[in-house]
């Protein structure tokens, strides 16, 4: 990897995401070699990937180069890498591009999209993890709204002007807000040739409510801004099947024809192998660590973010994939890194939930603070507020600030581009077949 040998201890930090830039950027400042491993050159700020996919932000604006984080430290280096295996009793890693040796390692790998086992959602849907999978959403809606102009069947239409969403949490909520507001603002103008009637966004849910992780009050709002905008909630109800056309559901007769269908129903955590089995959590995927953030059966390992599973009286399940825990995790292991090269005792993390919000669409937001429960235009201020504050790098602030402002005061969404076409997984399985 053509990293030097340091006097300094090596920390290698797998993942750049919101615990490992925290992590990084605080062990930055010490005695210590540190080197940022990550499969993608860039930090992305996940909780506005939704408006990449509806035309409102392109992807440079929540999108932050990793190398800025490590260029000004003599000994912090970032390697564009896969990790692939861990070798613990050699202190090693296996990755893409070579192997490294570690004192400290610390795995940030984040979260990947749940499907549950059910491999036509996997095969068929789409999901948004990604900068790239949130282009592939906008390419597919913008393609099928093209379409849609110059298609005569009235059934096909229907298929290509019929939105899907699975999972009522807040990505969920936010995409079928920022989808509605699409049909009703860009639509009438852009494809003045559509009906804008025959755009139908369905948004189904398996629990009795929207918003689960939220407050009943809040989830009642967003339930009701999201059928203000013409959106139609499903509650109760179970996703079975996505042959690419249809989407089953376990109510009988209650099934939709479409030509998107986007799964936002969980996540689990991405482990990388060669750990004991007895470190990972089954079905959360996430690995078991205690108060200090190091992974069970290991002193020297650490695990931070989504990726750990932290259990306590409060959190029995974990704490909340988002990146709030990340943040602070990251920010209380470079405390204990110091204390324990200082040979001191180490302090157990305390998350401090700062609350949680969702957006719905213009003026519409819903927050959670503590005990205080509220929504509307104030809730959306805020939570614009926390979202420019909480974005990585002062450019990304700005030009993000500025593409509010515009789509704002324009009612416009200027990022609708189609700049790779995207094709189905159904659609590239045909064209190899007639390749080969």
């Amino acid at each position: 990897m053509n990293i030097p040998i340091s006097e300094n201890p090596r920390v290698v930090i797998v993942g750049g995401g919101f615990a490992g830039i925290s992590l990084a950027k605080h062990l930055l400042k010490e005695k210590l070699q540190v080197v940022l491993l990550d499969r993608n050159n860039y930090h992305t700020f996940q909780p506005l990937l939704y408006q990449v996919s509806t035309s409102g932000l392109e992807p440079d604006s929540i999108a932050y180069p990793l190398r800025k984080i490590t260029r000004h430290s003599k000994d912090g280096y970032f390697r564009l890498a896969e990790v692939q295996q861990i070798v613990p009793e050699e202190n090693l890693i296996k990755t893409s591009i070579g192997d490294l040796t570690y004192d400290y390692l610390v795995l940030a790998t984040g979260s990947k999209t749940n499907f549950f086992g059910n491999e036509s959602i996997e095969e068929h849907g789409m999901w948004m993890k990604t900068i790239p999978q949130a282009l592939n959403i906008r390419s597919l809606i913008l393609e099928n709204l093209e379409q849609a102009v110059i298609t005569e069947d009235p059934v096909k239409r229907k298929a290509l002007l019929n939105f899907v969403v699975a999972g009522a949490g807040p990505t969920g909520v936010e995409l079928c807000g920022a989808i509605a507001e699409v049909r009703n603002h860009i639509v009438p103008r852009d494809f003045r040739d559509l009906d804008t009637n025959e755009i139908q966004i369905h948004l189904i849910e398996g629990l009795d409510r929207v918003l689960p992780p939220m407050s009943e009050k809040a989830s009642e709002k967003a339930y009701k801004f999201l059928k203000e905008l013409g959106v139609e909630i499903h509650l109760n109800t179970m996703v079975q099947e996505y042959n690419g056309e249809t989407v089953t559901t376990n109510k009988e007769g209650l099934n939709f024809k479409t030509a998107t269908f986007i799964w936002a129903a969980g996540v689990a955590g991405a482990p990388v192998e060669g750990l004991n089995a007895s470190a990972v959590v089954d079905k959360a995927d996430r690995y078991e660590v205690n108060v200090f953030n190091q992974v069970t059966g290991y002193e020297n390992i650490f695990a931070i973010g989504d990726i750990a599973l932290m259990r306590n009286e409060k959190y029995p399940k974990g704490h909340p994939m988002v990146a709030q825990p990340a943040i602070q995790q990251g920010r209380n292991l470079a405390k204990n890194i110091k204390r324990l090269l200082k040979k001191e005792e180490l302090v157990p993390f305390e998350y401090n939930d700062k609350g949680t919000m969702a957006t719905v669409g213009r003026n519409k937001a819903v927050v959670d603070l503590g005990k205080m429960r509220f929504g509307g235009f104030f809730a959306w201020f805020l939570w614009m507020f926390i979202h420019l504050y909480f974005l990585v790098g002062f450019r990304n602030r700005i030009v993000t600030f500025f593409n509010w402002i515009y789509n704002y005061v324009n009612y416009d969404k200027a990022s609708r581009l189609i700049i790779r076409p995207f094709k189905s997984n159904k659609k590239n399985l045909e064209v190899d077949q007639k390749k080969v």
